[in-house]
């Protein structure tokens, strides 16, 4: 960080302003976020438990879909327990470090952008088994998932280095109140008295790289899927091709919506009311109705979660 003007103090903490305008239902919104974080805990964990016991689900698609189910869990784990100490003002639940906001962004990103990435190898996996069905075992190898998964991983682990390090180039000399629920880039940007232009221009470029990147190879994959399907002439047989990809589609169609609408801005900031609301869909509503997206939409999911739950799994049915 740069140093500020001797008549200046240097920022070493961020106060989190929150729902400032939910004053007298704080508890209300508490127990709102606390169920739904505990809701998306247990079904991430659930479907990461019947995938791994469940010899029956050992298959490319389920693979990703238990990274997804990680990415979910930490993502929401990154801010929801910081945002519900805000609502019952625990000691420092309303403050962060300077240190702890730079972590906080850099970690949002990173799984961000790795759900990104996550959801166009899945859409790959899609095109091939439908597609090039013949030939699925041979380009969607087990070595392959786990090179497709680890390059997810790395990319979105390298998309917020730079720009986090401009971040920490910035000045902040107060004040230090950020107007959201946890430390994303256009907040703490309306709070730089640096110039901005270079970081904020970075940012909406390496957003706009991510998000075009992803969802191309989403966007050609299921192109070609429905180009196939048009080409089934069985109705049976087209509704049953399609319904392996339907549940990917809804979580790519939630996930995408809002990003683009969020990152791929100029603008620091245009409606910060607004933004939070939307923040709080793909960063907490999103990741607890993927789960549900997929084990209501995916037969497969639900015959695991039935065994499961009915204990037949555990007596060797």
């Amino acid at each position: 960080m740069q140093p500020c003007s001797p008549n200046q103090t240097q920022v070493t903490e961020f106060i989190m302003l929150g729902f400032a305008g939910v004053q007298g239902t704080y508890l209300l919104f508490f127990m709102l976020f606390l169920t739904m974080y505990l809701f998306t805990l247990a079904e991430n964990l659930a479907i990461l438990l019947v995938v791994g016991l469940d010899h029956r689900l050992w298959r490319p698609m389920y693979f990703f879909l238990t990274h997804l189910s990680c990415l979910e869990i930490w993502y929401t784990s990154v801010t929801v327990p910081k945002m519900l100490a805000g609502f019952i003002g625990a000691d420092g639940g309303k403050s962060i470090s300077y240190a702890g906001c730079l972590t906080q962004l850099f970690l949002f990103t990173f799984l961000g952008a790795t759900e990104c990435f996550l959801l166009a190898a899945m859409a790959y996996d899609r095109y091939v088994a439908i597609c090039v069905p013949l030939r699925y075992g041979s380009l969607v190898s087990w070595g392959t998932c786990f090179r497709l998964a680890a390059a997810c991983w790395l990319l979105g682990f390298l998309t917020p280095i730079l720009p986090v390090y401009l971040m920490s180039q910035l000045t902040f000399c107060g004040p230090n109140i950020v107007d959201h629920f946890f430390c994303d880039a256009s907040p703490l940007l309306a709070l730089s008295c640096s110039d901005v232009t270079l970081k904020e221009t970075v940012d909406f470029l390496v957003s706009l790289a991510v998000l075009l990147a992803s969802s191309t190879v989403i966007t050609v994959s299921y192109g070609n899927i429905v180009w196939t399907l048009l080409h089934i002439r069985l109705a049976a047989q087209r509704w049953k091709a399609f319904s392996t990809c339907a549940a990917h589609l809804t979580v790519v169609s939630l996930f995408y919506g809002t990003l683009f609408f969020m990152y791929v801005r100029t603008k620091v900031a245009s409606s910060i009311n607004f933004n939070k609301v939307v923040s709080v869909f793909y960063s907490v509503v999103t990741p607890m109705l993927n789960p549900l997206i997929y084990s209501l939409r995916n037969k497969e999911v639900k015959e695991g979660l039935g065994r499961a739950f009915t204990l037949r799994f555990w007596r060797g049915q």
